[in-house]
């Protein structure tokens, strides 16, 4: 009998791994940090960009200008009344993300590159771009990516600078 209990046992446990390991490689957060940069920290913070996400299916601004090195705010608005999100990453991650969404649009996040808000809900991303180059950001709930709510990061190579002039690119409300 104590037998058969620790085979139950165990078969049990290697079934909840196995379906544990099944449900995260559904929707495997590989992103490619590298890429695209990394967390921020607040105390690091070189300035704010406020983004704001309609139900027009667009980000205001859609194009944003960061120096390599520098750490942006980015404040968040839903001015929407239905869910978007704010999902930094490369294309190809987000094309991966997004086909992973729309098999389960319910799904929820808590990675440090985006955050997902209800209609009329503010939140931030912190985000250090350590690397030149081309960062995209999109909206992956389902039909969202397709009416083209998507938009870029040009990151210029070179140090970020705290500069007293205004920031052309910072959309205020």
């Amino acid at each position: 009998m104590k037998t058969r209990l620790t085979t139950i046992t165990v078969t049990l446990a290697l079934a909840i791994a196995a379906q544990a390991s099944f449900a995260h490689d559904d929707h495997a957060h590989a992103h490619d940090n590298e890429a695209i940069g990394k967390p921020g920290t607040a105390t690091a913070t070189t300035r704010t960009v406020n983004v704001n996400m309609t139900d027009n299916m667009r980000f205001t601004p859609s194009n944003i200008v960061a120096k390599q090195g520098e750490t942006i705010r980015f404040v968040i608005k839903n001015s929407g009344g239905i869910k978007h999100e704010f999902v930094l990453g490369t294309e190809k991650e987000l094309k991966e993300h997004y086909e992973v969404m729309k098999k389960n649009p319910e799904m929820e996040h808590s990675d440090p590159n985006m955050i997902t808000l209800a209609g009329g809900q503010t939140g931030e991303v912190v985000w250090q771009f350590t690397k030149a180059g081309k960062i995209d950001f999109a909206c992956l709930q389902p039909g969202h990516y397709d009416a083209g709510m998507k938009g870029k990061v040009a990151v210029a190579k070179g140090k970020a600078v705290a500069s007293a002039e205004p920031d052309t690119h910072e959309h205020k409300h």
